[in-house]
């Protein structure tokens, strides 16, 4: 039976763009359409590959992406040497209508995180005399992932692929072997970081990974990290996200 692993982080399609843009740190009334749109697909593929369920919408910014990156590289018309001040018009840009989607739901966006932090802080305020609710507080468990989203596993992940892929181009012989289950990768992860304390993401996989062993790999960490084995921390953008195991994760089975 197919290990599967269903991640309903993304907002929506707007929202994985967004992201895409303040990472690009790109002028969003600018955006580098070939870029955005060739990362968007990278993640398509990514989420396809593990076999997580793609909303349609996801399918449908794709197309308008694709759309636009068409329609900036048809030839622009030219314009006469000469023309009259009062025949001037502004070149439609395609972008533009993405461009007001992306800011309308920036907008909303941050109005409604703007609701929960009010919804929050009125949650707090109570109308009798304080008391004593210590006997009440529920535990709060240690974060596992720490300030690594999911976007940022998904980089490390494309740039192993890309590894994998430029490894795959060469010509050479391939030795076949057992393939090792999620569990029992999970146990080599977990050995591996009791033996040298915080481990690189990027150092979990061979030299020249195959696709098996990385779809193994990201499965051991993502079911370490949903049973609070491991964390994951990323000390600046763009650096390897480091893995360590979580207080007690030693002695879990």
């Amino acid at each position: 039976m197919a290990y599967e692993v269903k991640l309903n982080t993304f907002e929506g399609p707007l929202d994985l763009l967004l992201h895409l843009i303040d990472k690009a740190e790109v002028d969003i009334y600018d955006i580098p359409i070939t870029l955005i749109t060739e990362q968007y697909m990278n993640y398509l593929y990514i989420m396809q590959e593990f076999q997580l369920d793609i909303a349609s919408e996801f399918l449908v910014m794709a197309a308008t992406l694709l759309e636009i990156k068409s329609k900036l590289l048809l030839p622009r018309k030219e314009e006469p040497a000469f023309q009259p001040m009062l025949d001037l018009e502004e070149e439609y840009d395609p972008r533009m209508e993405l461009v007001e989607r992306l800011l309308e739901y920036k907008k909303f966006k941050s109005l409604a995180d703007e609701l929960k932090h009010r919804e929050i802080g009125r949650s707090k305020i109570f109308t009798r005399t304080p008391e004593d609710l210590t006997a009440y507080m529920s535990i709060v468990e240690e974060n596992p992932v720490a300030d690594v989203t999911l976007y940022d596993l998904m980089d490390a992940l494309s740039k192993v692929f890309t590894k994998s892929g430029n490894s795959e181009s060469k010509p050479m012989s391939r030795v076949h072997r057992d393939e090792v289950s999620v569990k029992d990768r999970m146990r080599e992860v977990r050995d591996l970081l009791s033996m040298k304390g915080t481990i690189p993401f990027s150092k979990l996989f061979a030299e020249s990974p195959i696709k098996a062993e990385i779809v193994t790999t990201f499965m051991a960490i993502l079911e370490m990290m949903r049973k609070h084995e491991i964390v994951c921390e990323q000390n600046a953008l763009f650096d390897d996200i480091l893995i360590s195991l979580s207080k007690g994760g030693a002695h879990r089975g």
